[in-house]
């Protein structure tokens, strides 16, 4: 039941109209309620539609990355890391800072080649590990831009590579000499680009195929590397097309 106060001293019209003031006023106060409601309805929904995107970026910023990610780098089928140089800088830092003497280290008799290490953490790898860090080695050389199909990659010990050189010569950055024997392979160039735990993997194919989730296969080809890397992130469903672009070797290629 609604109880309601007369004003004795005052007529009915007079106690009439100052219900209907306070009516007027109930009813804007409704309607202002009811427009802070709708108003903070649309934020809510503005927050929950980029709560994802948020939770995103989030975990983009968590996302830690390991030491060798700034190089080029593979897991080969036997477990083994596997580094190489991008440039004459990181190739340079991978021979004087994370060769240990144990390693194996792998290069061409051609120029534009990079330095690849097998880090053997005191453990024998195997010939798979090693030809696949061989094809690497000339997947990632200058050769892929040149079409050449096969290359001839050596390995030696580290303490056969060095900055020494005959009086009056001089080694660049990037730059060793390599004494005493060589052990040869010859690799077939080709590279694989893989999804694993939601993060881009490359590298020669057999290591790839022994760690991904899913692979595609790139031979050298005309396709450029930001059309190749979009027609990759659509085939893996994953995947940053920046980071599968800096996992692709220099020059064309296609999706076998």
């Amino acid at each position: 039941m609604v109880k309601i106060n007369i004003d004795i001293t005052k007529s009915i019209e007079e106690n009439a109209s100052i219900y209907f003031e306070k009516a007027k006023k109930a009813k804007k106060k409704l309607e202002g309620a009811r427009e802070a409601l709708r108003k903070s309805e649309q934020k809510l929904k503005k927050i929950r539609k980029e709560e994802p995107r948020i939770e995103k970026k989030k975990l983009k910023a968590k996302a830690k990355k390991e030491w060798y990610e700034k190089f080029r780098w593979f897991i080969s089928s036997e477990g083994f890391l596997c580094i190489g140089g991008r440039d004459a800088t990181s190739n340079e830092i991978v021979i004087k800072k994370h060769t240990a003497s144990n390693d194996i280290v792998f290069h061409t008799d051609t120029a534009g080649s990079p330095f690849f290490v097998i880090k053997t953490e005191g453990r024998k790898p195997g010939n798979a590990t090693l030809e696949e860090a061989a094809q690497a080695t000339a997947s990632y050389s200058r050769a892929w831009k040149l079409g050449v199909t096969y290359l001839d990659v050596f390995y030696v010990k580290p303490e056969q590579v060095s900055k020494k050189t005959k009086a009056g010569e001089y080694m660049g950055k990037g730059a060793f000499m390599v004494y005493g024997k060589k052990s040869y392979l010859k690799p077939e160039l080709k590279v694989a680009v893989g999804i694993k735990e939601n993060k881009i993997i490359a590298g020669p194919v057999n290591a790839v195929k022994a760690n991904a989730e899913k692979f595609i296969i790139i031979e050298q080809g005309r396709e450029k590397a930001s059309a190749l890397a979009k027609k990759i992130q659509k085939k893996l469903g994953a995947g940053e097309i920046d980071d599968i672009i800096r996992m692709l070797p220099t020059g064309g290629g296609h999706v076998k």
